[in-house]
Order: structure tokens, then sequence, then C-alpha cells
């Protein structure tokens, strides 16, 4: 079933820059999946593994979460959840709604300190995972979960006002060093799930990837959208995000018909031949800017999908059938979904004609209901401007846009310094924060780069105290950050280069680094040990993966910065360069880059006898 997401009107290049999706259904949430589960209630309702667990069952699972934790959290109240994908997760995800509480989905390894912040200024009324990750104090309760050792720690006491209606909150980069925690009502949520099941034909019979990462927005809706259509939600295995062939693997052999992906994992999919056998029939691909459309050979429909989690996951669609041309170019991200509206405008927030770039703002029924704090809400979620009917206000996304005479949007980057890392947004604002903490740190400034072999990398430039160690500076701020927003590598710097506006100039900054890892690389082909050729390889590669031209043969793959994104970038290009295809758990083991050679020098020499 194609997905359609009109609103399309014909093309008029005097228009302005304002669209609206077709007239959107309500949809429930929570009843949706007891229905299911008094109707059918023996269907796969999700998938880990060999272990399946029916409608029916996974419904008593949430009913005992929530007992245990009635009368201790209820309606209105946070409930973090510090879990991977799991039944647990999903158990526990259903027991907030349940009870009325507000789900905030923090992942299984938020970092101590990040999670302590969490705790102290959202001051959630519960926290669920594992006892030793979660903060100290407070109440302890067990829960009877099918995975072992997941506690409830219950911290009474005021809490943060969460908007009435609430249903879940996520957290985004914040400027402050503290993450902002936007908040998403039931309504919204519904009518996000009601196009998205009629988009994509979801039903009982199909099956779902949960595969997104649990603090990333996405993933809310991939598992809501299973379990309210009756169809199954398959966990997918660790080794899928790392692997693109394990992945596609995975699709074939779990018989996963729709997926999400994020685009730094989905590109490299699309950027070879199609496997066969797969099932798969819909593709969305969000997160971050596109830059490659499905070949010929695709069999699935593939959808750029676009939204801030200020506008509940998805706003706009791109839709590419399978087996059509779809040009070179990066893909547009398209139309409006049901019930959104989408205005380009000029800095005075008036819409400007379609052609012209400006800031896109988003209303209509998939707005969220603001940030949990209301300073920080009126200053983003302002009034509809003139002219726009069907929502009172709008989302001020910070996203420099076109609108085409047809309707469609095209995304043309950032109007401030916000970038997206590995398709999660992140502020360097708060990236800088987590250094300044440390006492020997002056200053801290923070900026992004295009990698060699695409995609982008934070770099911090640090003014301390004499002394300073950048590796010992880096592991101090890995507590307070998401992965995605840890620095490939630290630079020094005694002074900051300023540009006429008397503001760093961080475009200076980043050619220095440039010019200064041209300085210091190592000669591909003279290493002082007398590396093989394979090994030079994998240096030159890892070098432009984690941006350290230091790197030497006895150096860890992971120690020295890399994270899954590079890991699934080094496994492409080692398959490109030598026909050799690794998993990554296995290479991810090597102690160091020389073992990683030496292991495909073995599967090379292997494949010639």
């Amino acid at each position: 079933m194609m997905m359609e997401n009109l609103g399309t009107q014909a093309p008029d290049a005097g228009a302005p820059s304002i669209a609206y999706g077709r007239p959107h259904r309500d949809g429930a949430v929570l009843d949706l999946f007891t229905g299911w589960a008094h109707r059918t209630p023996d269907a796969p309702a999700l998938i880990d593994g060999e272990r399946v667990y029916g409608y029916a069952e996974l419904d008593r699972l949430a009913d005992t979460v929530a007992e245990a934790l009635r009368g201790r959290v209820g309606p209105g109240d946070l409930l973090g959840v510090c879990l991977g994908h799991s039944v647990a997760l999903v158990a526990v995800t259903l027991a907030a709604a349940k009870l009325g509480a507000v789900h905030l989905p923090l992942g299984p390894r938020p970092g101590e300190q990040r999670l302590r912040a969490v705790a102290e200024q959202l001051r959630p009324a519960c926290l669920v995972g594992e006892p030793d990750l979660l903060p100290p104090g407070g109440e302890r309760l067990p829960l009877d979960l099918p995975t072992a050792g997941v506690v409830a720690a219950l911290t009474p006491g005021e809490q943060v006002r969460v908007p009435v209606g609430t249903h879940y909150a996520v957290l985004t980069s914040g400027s402050t060093g503290t993450p902002k925690a936007v908040a998403v009502t039931e309504p919204a949520l519904g009518a996000l799930l009601q196009w998205y099941r009629g988009a994509t034909g979801l039903g009982p019979g199909e099956r779902h990837s949960l595969l997104i990462g649990v603090a990333f927005d996405p993933h809310v809706q991939e598992l809501w959208a299973a379990l309210t259509s009756g169809a199954a939600l398959v966990v997918a295995p660790e080794a899928v995000r790392w692997d693109t062939g394990a992945l596609t693997d995975w699709w074939r052999e779990a018989g996963v018909t729709v997926s999400i992906l994020p685009t730094p994992l989905a590109e490299p999919v699309l950027g070879r031949p199609w496997p066969a056998g797969l099932v798969l029939r819909h593709l969305v691909i969000g997160g971050d800017r596109l830059r490659r459309a499905p070949g010929p050979d695709v069999t699935a429909t593939v959808h750029n999908a676009y939204g801030p989690a200020e506008a509940t996951v998805t706003t706009t669609t791109h839709t590419m059938a399978p087996g059509g041309d779809h040009g070179a170019g990066a893909p547009p991200i398209g139309l409006p979904i049901d019930g959104a509206v989408q205005v380009v405008t000029d800095e005075d927030g008036h819409p400007v004609p379609r052609g012209p770039a400006g800031e896109l703002r988003i209303g209509g029924r998939g707005l969220a209901a603001g940030y949990l704090d209301p300073e920080l809400t009126a200053r983003r979620f302002v009034d509809a401007p003139a002219g726009v009917v069907g929502t009172d206000r709008v989302y001020r996304t910070g996203d420099r846009v076109v609108m085409r005479p047809d309707g469609v949007l095209e995304f043309h980057g950032r109007l401030d310094d916000q970038v997206k890392v590995s398709g999660v947004r992140i502020e360097p604002a708060e990236v800088e924060a987590a250094f300044e903490r440390d006492p020997k740190v002056r200053r801290a400034v923070v900026a992004a780069e295009q990698a060699p072999t695409g995609g982008a990398r934070l770099l911090a430039f640090v003014q301390a105290e004499d002394g300073a160690d950048p590796a010992a500076l880096l592991d101090g701020v890995r507590p307070w950050l998401p992965e995605q927003a840890v620095p490939s590598t630290v630079r020094l710097v005694e002074r900051f280069p300023l540009d006429a506006n008397g503001k760093v100039d961080r475009r200076a900054l980043l050619a220095e680094a440039a010019a200064g890892r041209g300085e210091d690389a190592l000669d591909d082909d003279v290493l002082s040990d007398g590396g093989t050729p394979v090994e030079r390889t994998v240096l030159k590669l890892c070098r432009e993966l984690i941006g350290r031209a230091d790197l030497g043969p006895e150096d860890n793959f992971l120690a020295a910065g890399g994270n899954s994104l590079a890991a699934a970038r080094l496994l492409e290009a080692l398959e490109n360069e030598y026909g050799v295809r690794l998993r990554a758990p296995l290479v991810l083991r090597q102690p160091d880059l020389r073992a990683v050679a030496r292991l495909i020098e073995e599967r090379v020499a292997a494949a010639r006898v």
C-alpha cells in the first residue's frame, strides 16, 4: 500500500508557503491495544528471538507492573524508563499508560550524571531500570518481569508540572547543559498513529521492527504503531544496529514487513544491492538529511520522513515507490501528513512565497503541548501567522527550508548552530556545558565537521589549565552526554579566533584542526612498526572515521572514540575494499586495530583456498 500524505495542490509559484495535510482522524492509543488483547489474545504481540508474547500475555505483564506501582505513581506523574529493547521496556511503557503516568524514555545507558540531572531537575516520581544504574536513595521496588533484575526507584516529593493530557515526554538537546523535555499529548500521538497505520497498512499478520534507540522519539512511533494495529512488534538484535548486512538478513529471517531506520543506518542499506527474499513493504527513514534515493531494485516503498520531537515524531514525508526513478539528488522531506500544517516564514514570522528559503514553522494536530519549561515553551511555540488556518499556534523549528510550487518541502539545513550526529539532534552548547563542569576548563567550544566517510562528527576545542589531558577531559563528559554527543576528539587551544562580530569563529577552528591533522598524520606507506598493507588500510580508515591522526595499531577502536555509526561505516568500507563481510560484534571484540587487520587477512586467505 503506497503512503499517501497528500493535501497536494496544483503547482503555484505565486502562492504563499503554506501547506496543509489531509483532514486527520483522531485515534486512541491504550484502548486500541487492550481491544486487540481481548479480540485476539493469542496473536503475537512481541517477538524477541525465540520468545513470542501474545497480546493477552503482554497485557497481563503490563497489569502486573501497573499494580505494583499503583498508589505510588499516578496520572500526570513522570515515569522514567532506563531500559533497552526488551519485553520489560514494552510492559513498563504499557503500564505507564494504564496508570495515566507520563512515559519518559531515557534509554538503557543514559549516563550517570545525565540521569542524576534528570532526577534532580525533572524529579520523576519513578525511575525503572537495573539497580546499579539508578541514582541512590528512595524506595526500591522489584518488578515481576521476564527481564530479571528490573526495579522501580520511587522518588517522593514535589515534581515538575506536566501539561494536562501528556502521554509521554522525550528529551532533546538543550543549550543550558540540561536537556529539554518535550511533552506530547495522547491526541497528538493517537492522530500520528492513525495516519501511520493507514499509510503503511499495518494490521494483524504484519511484523514491525523495534529497532530505534529508546531515547530517540521514533521508537515511540514504532512501539505503539504495532501494538495498536494488532501487528507483532519484533525486537531487533544488537548486531543489526552496527551491521547493515546483519540488518537485512534479520529482516528476511524475522519476516519484518514494516521498519523504521535512522538515516545513518539507512543510507548504507540503500547503497548496496537490494537483498532478495525480503517481505519488507515499507521502509521509513528519518532523523537526518537523506542524501541517497532508493535504486530501481528496491522492492519496498521508501519514505523520507521529517519531524522534530516538538511535532510528535513525523510531520512530513516524501514517498518513493518501488522501482521508480527518484533522481540523483537528495530527496525532499515532502508533504504534510494528515492534520499537519506547514508554514515557511521570514525573520518576522510572515509567510514567504513559494521558492525562497525561510524558517519552517509547524502547527496542527501533531503539535506537542510544549516543554516542561513554560518560559521555553513561550519562546518556541508561538501564535500562528496571519492567514494560516487550522492551528492557533506553531512551533519554530529553526530549520531552513524551501517550499516548491507543488507544496513539497526541501530541507536546506539549520538556521542556528544545532547539528545532527548519527540522526540525533545535538546542541553544541550542551556539550560545551558538560566540559565546563570541570574546574580545569576555562572555556569549551564545540563545532561539527563533515567526516570523510559521510555524516557529521563533533570536535571540542578547550581552553584549560596547564597539564590538562584531552583524553581525561573526554572521559569526564561521557557520563553527562548521550553517545552521539560525545566529541570524536578534544584539542587544547590557547585562544579562540573571533569573527567580525566578536564571536568565536568555528570555521577557523575547524580549518586549524584540519591543517593540524595534515601535519600530524602518519605516512600511510610508512609505519614505525612495519605494518602490513591491510593494517595500514585499517589505520587510515579508522583515523578518518574517528578523527584522530594519532591512532596506532595497538589502539582499541571503541576506547579510541569509535561509536556505532563509525563501526558500521568501517565494516562497509572493509567489505568494499576486500570483499570480506565481518560482523560488528566480532570486530569490536578485537583488542586492537592490528588484530582487526589480522582478522581480515585470515578471511581473505581463507576465501582464496
